[in-house]
């Protein structure tokens, strides 16, 4: 499979460092995903090494664009581009059409309204606060010694929701303990949470402009009750690409196959 690797795209991400490999035909050929480590620049550059031994390719010769929130420690890529445009062309090569693409990421949430072309049509970006991205679930999952798996399942395993009002990520971790204490279930509290951070990123995909189907990416994308909740909060099917938490590293590819 390496040697069908024509380009290549790498996802600094704060949480998770991805690259993929496509072909010419602009299928993944290959892809690798690690935890992203403090020291991101020789990361990046231990991974792209493995990329080039693999297809075959001499240090340099595959094309590499970079995106995500450590881009610009990738030393070695020919572009940089931003998230927004990369996530959106992964999707779109993924799903064939347009809609109203979420990305949920570690320290921000992004949606994007992609056109029938495929062309970003306007987006909007949540990076201020910690409560409207992933960070929130897995500072609220550690506090209950849940993984993420355990507490997204947990969150659809009751219908009843207990109300999360705290628009802060170390206030609603307060609240989450204060509403254990007092009695309250499990199960409703963490599907308030869900709820909360679903609420959030609803009222961002408002203001872009909501057009179907819904469509998901990075990581939280593999939250069952993120899936559930946010398609209720927008009334909107859900179409999910494959291997959502690839691709902005997939359209970093697919940008740096075309040149």
């Amino acid at each position: 499979m390496g040697e069908a690797i024509a380009a290549l795209g790498i996802d600094a991400g704060s949480t998770t460092t991805k690259v993929v490999g496509v072909d010419q035909a602009g299928a993944i050929a290959w892809h690798l995903l690690q935890p992203t480590e403090p020291l991101m620049e020789a990361q990046t550059e231990r991974l792209l090494d493995e990329a080039n031994e693999l297809a075959g390719a001499a240090r340099g010769a595959l094309k590499v664009v970079a995106t995500g929130y450590g881009r610009n420690l990738v030393t070695r890529a020919d572009r940089r581009v931003t998230e927004i445009s990369c996530h959106a062309k992964g999707v779109f090569r993924s799903t064939g059409q347009g809609g109203t693409l979420v990305d949920i990421g570690g320290q921000d949430s992004k949606v994007i309204a992609i056109g029938p072309n495929g062309k970003v049509a306007n987006f909007a970006m949540n990076d201020k606060c910690a409560a409207g991205t992933g960070r929130f679930l897995e500072v609220s999952a550690g506090r209950l010694q849940m993984s993420l798996e355990e507490f997204s399942n947990a969150a659809l395993d009751d219908k009843a929701e207990v109300s999360i009002s705290s628009t802060c990520t170390i206030f609603a971790e307060s609240e989450m303990i204060s509403l254990l204490a007092r009695g309250e279930k499990l199960e409703s509290i963490v599907r308030g949470l869900h709820r909360s951070l679903a609420r959030r990123v609803a009222t961002l995909a408002r203001g872009v402009g909501v057009k179907p189907p819904l469509m998901l990416s990075g990581g939280v994308a593999h939250s069952r009750a993120i899936r559930v909740l946010l398609a209720e909060e927008l009334d909107l099917e859900l179409v999910l690409p494959d291997e959502p938490q690839l691709m902005g590293a997939y359209g970093a590819a697919l940008i740096a196959l075309d040149g």
